[in-house]
Parts: C-alpha cells; sequence; structure tokens
C-alpha cells in the first residue's frame, strides 16, 4: 500500500520551494577499492519522510552512517541546513539514528534508558522528568516506564527505542531498519505509527530498508540504489508506475518484461514488436523506429478472462493457464501465451470460492489499455 499520492505531491511542492535540509553533494565513500557510494547527490527537505531502498550491500546503510558521523565521505560534501558536517563528531550533530538491534540498556529502566541522551547533556532533572513523560506519551509507554527491557514485548522495545532518539529533538531522525525484527503484522502496525508520530512531530525521517512494502507504505519519496549510485528517486507511485530502467522495474514488485523493437512512434504512443506480439505502449521519453526496448507490463495491469472479449481496442494476448497461485486477496496465474512466451496475470478476489475460478490448462485472454504498459529503454 503506497503513501498517498495526492499528499505526497502536494507535500514535495512545498519542500520544492525550500532550500534542502540534507544535501549530498557528489559524495563517494570506498571501502579497499570499491565504492560502497559512488559520486552520489541527493537533496532533502525538512519535514519529509524520505525511503533509501535498495538490496543488500548497494550502499544505503553507509550513506545513512555517513550523514550520522560514523563513516567519512572520501569526495563530495554533506549540508545540513547549509552547514558542511564533515568536521563535526556524530554527538554533536542534530541527528540521531535508531539501529536495527535497538541497543537497549538492560540494566535501566524503560524511563533511564528514554533519559540517558538527555543526563549526557546535563539538563535539569525536572526538564529531563518532563521530556521522557511526554515521549513516553507520544509513543504510547507512559504505564511502562518502570519496566526493565527484558519484561517488554519486541513492539514495546522497538518504541523504546524511538523514544530514546527522538526525545533529543534532533533535525533529522534516522532509521536503519528499523523494523526487521518485528513480525510482519506488528511491523505493517508499526509504519502507520512511524508515518503518525512524524507528521506529529514535524521532523524530517530517513529510513533505510529492503523492504518494498515498507519503503512505498511510508515514504513520501524514495530513493532506488544500486551498486553505489540512485537508480531512480520519485513517490511510490511515480517508481512503481514509471520505473526508469529493467532494474528498477524488476525490483520494485513483479513485472513482466517483454523484449521488442519500437515500430511505430507518435509521442508518448509507442508500438513495439515483441516475442508476445505487437503491442501499443507508452514511452515518457522520446524513442524512434528500430530502437530495441522493452514493454514493462505489471501483472495486475492485465485483465484475465476465460472468454475471448469481442472489440476490445486496447492490446490482446491469449494462451493457457500453467500455473496458479492463491493469495487470499488475489490470484496469481502463470500464462503460456501462444507465442510461447510465459507471463504472469494477476487478479483481485472479490467473488466467492464457489463461483468457477480460471484453473490449470484452462484457456484465456489476456487485455490491457495501452497506457499500462510502459517502454523502457535502459
Amino acid at each position: 500500500m503506497a503513501k498517498d499520492g495526492a499528499g505526497a505531491a502536494g507535500g514535495m511542492t512545498d519542500a520544492a520551494a525550500r532550500p534542502p535540509l540534507v544535501r549530498f553533494e557528489a559524495v563517494t565513500k570506498r571501502f579497499g577499492g570499491v565504492a560502497a557510494v559512488n559520486n552520489l547527490s541527493l537533496d532533502i527537505g525538512a519535514g519529509e519522510f524520505f525511503g533509501l531502498l535498495g538490496p543488500s550491500g548497494c550502499g544505503k546503510s553507509t550513506l545513512l552512517r555517513m550523514l550520522a558521523g560514523f563513516e567519512t565521505p572520501d569526495e563530495g560534501r554533506i549540508l545540513l541546513d547549509g552547514r558542511d558536517i564533515a568536521a563535526m563528531p556524530p554527538h554533536l550533530r542534530p541527528v540521531n539514528m535508531m539501529f536495527q538491534s535497538y541497543a537497549l540498556f538492560p540494566h535501566l529502566t524503560v524511563a533511564g534508558n528514554v533519559a540517558f541522551g538527555l543526563k549526557q547533556e546535563h539538563l535539569s532533572r525536572p526538564e529531563i522528568e518532563r521530556r521522557v513523560a511526554e515521549m513516553l506519551a507520544l509513543v504510547q509507554l507512559h504505564d511502562l516506564g518502570g519496566r526493565k527491557p527484558h519484561q517488554l514485548s519486541g513492539g514495546q522495545r522497538q518504541r523504546v527505542a524511538l523514544a530514546r532518539a527522538l526525545v533529543k529533538r534532533p533535525k533529522v531522525f534516522l532509521l536503519d531498519e528499523p523494523l526487521a525484527a518485528l513480525d510482519k503484522k506488528l511491523r505493517a502496525e508499526t509504519q502507520f505509527e512511524l508515518m503518525a508520530l512524524q507528521e506529529k512531530l514535524g521532523l524530517s525521517f530517513i529510513v533505510v530498508t529492503h523492504d518494498q512494502e515498507e519503503a512505498m507504505t511510508m515514504a513520501d519519496r524514495i530513493g532506488v540504489m544500486s551498486q553505489g549510485r540512485l537508480a531512480q528517486v520519485g513517490t511510490a507511485a511515480e517508481i512503481y508506475e514509471q520505473p526508469a530502467t529493467r532494474w528498477v522495474a524488476e525490483f520494485i514488485g513483479d513485472v513482466n518484461l517483454l523484449e521488442g523493437t519500437v515500430s511505430e512512434a507518435a509521442g508518448e504512443a509507442v508500438t513495439v514488436t515483441t516475442s508476445a506480439g505487437t503491442l501499443r505502449a507508452t514511452s515518457p521519453g522520446a524513442v524512434a523506429p528500430g530502437q530495441s526496448v522493452a514493454v514493462a507490463i505489471r501483472p495486475e495491469k492485465f485483465h484475465i478472462s476465460a472468454e475471448q472479449p469481442a472489440g476490445e481496442a486496447g492490446n490482446g494476448l491469449a494462451g493457457e493457464v500453467t500455473d496458479v497461485g492463491y493469495l487470499g486477496d488475489m490470484s496469481l496465474y502463470k500464462v503460456k501465451l501462444d507465442t510461447g512466451i510465459v507471463v504472469k496475470a494477476a487478479s483481485v478476489n472479490v467473488t466467492r470460492l464457489l463461483q468457477r475460478p480460471i484453473g490449470w490448462n484452462q484457456r484465456v485472454w489476456l487485455t490491457f489499455a495501452p497506457d499500462a504498459a510502459v517502454v523502457l529503454t535502459s
């Protein structure tokens, strides 16, 4: 479930009018001869919930650690509120980070864990107590301040770690795989809690994750990373519906990629000859006849039917179902087309099971609109 597109777009319009709170300028970080982050530039706005998404080893955690001060860039600059923070030690940066392990002090109570950083700043006792109480109420742990970490559930320990990081009121809050230790249901609930918390506090949140659904649910914008570089930056809807490359299309969600050659091009309307047949699609950029491209079609963009449609104005493919996966809310079909190509089609289960479903070895027809198919040139 993606974060609301209208809200994210509106927020980004406001953010674009202001100088970025965080700016990475041509940043490179090497470990030995390997560039973990490679000449990367990125702006993140004040009050933005930004997601860094990518496979293991793509450089997303290294980027976060450089912002926190735990790593130093070999090249480039990192600016926070317009100030180069390269020489600033981690404990003096207006940034706080929540780690995957939580790293709570087992000998301290919940309140003691949350108060730890404030005591290091030598704040007065009444001020510490006030801010700890305020933060525990915010994360719904106001009645558990006297417990020790071992007396809490995984979700409660995660909230303590959140409160401890946020009580110092950082300008930027960094989260490195923060929900990885939670079970699926609790993880989904916590995603929405983090979104509500970020909106209430008005802070910039930057979350690192390899979980696509997590990033798409929480983030206003997402930076998809591959081999130390940004492959694409945009809202969840932009990245899913208009992937910039074949790699992004395959990494985000499920997709059918049909290689082919452009036969006609008129503005965004493109006709492509593929191994599945001649298809009409949409190209966000200019293409020319004879150019090699791929047509990307998400499984849910297909309409699958056991009856041949009459007078369909869009694209039509025919084939036989070779496999069916029942996922509860939807069914996923593998269809071997008459041309021999196998594609995936998804259908939302809106009817009751007692009604005749599409099954194995059944002949079916797949139809889709031209604007549901995107032409990719790289």
